[in-house]
């Protein structure tokens, strides 16, 4: 590279739950600026969750957090050209990028659900990966599929 790479910025934690991953996924779900619409979609869904859970033991917040480690990958595949062939190579993922990879698919799929307000399809969509089912978690058996099926062309790694 060129030039050196940029430095992490600091993210705040959030307001009620005092955490940073909260602050992070809000940020990813933001539209046009606006974050403290993100927020309260986020908060609005958090109490969904609450009202919905079966599991008492656990608060809203660590289901959260169980549907996110859920859907995160822990490989996946890369394209890599060789002698005029593309290959898919089944490769490791960076524990920051397994983060962002599982936000962006919960916010994706919470977005393509049929209920009334964002709020309501992400609480949802919340509750089924922290099942371990759902879309997104499907996203990511599909993902852990495309690596097992690509892992003869695994000594092509860079």
């Amino acid at each position: 590279m060129r030039k050196r790479q940029a430095k992490k910025r600091p993210i705040l934690p959030d307001p009620r739950f005092g955490d940073q991953l909260v602050t992070r996924f809000v940020n990813m779900m933001m539209w046009d600026g606006k974050k403290s619409v993100a927020f309260r979609i986020f908060y609005d869904a958090m109490d969904i969750v609450d009202q919905k859970k079966t599991d008492e033991e656990k608060s809203a917040l660590e289901l959260w957090k169980d549907a996110l480690s859920n859907v995160m990958p822990h490989v996946e595949v890369r394209s890599r050209r060789v002698g005029g062939a593309t290959f898919q190579i089944p490769m490791q993922i960076r524990p920051d990028r397994k983060i962002s990879t599982a936000m962006k698919w919960l916010i994706s799929y919470a977005r393509k659900r049929n209920e009334k307000s964002m709020a309501q399809k992400l609480a949802s969509e919340i509750l089924a990966a922290a099942k371990e089912e759902g879309a997104a978690v499907k996203k990511r058996m599909d993902t852990h599929k495309m690596a097992e099926a690509n892992k003869a062309f695994s000594h092509f790694r860079f």
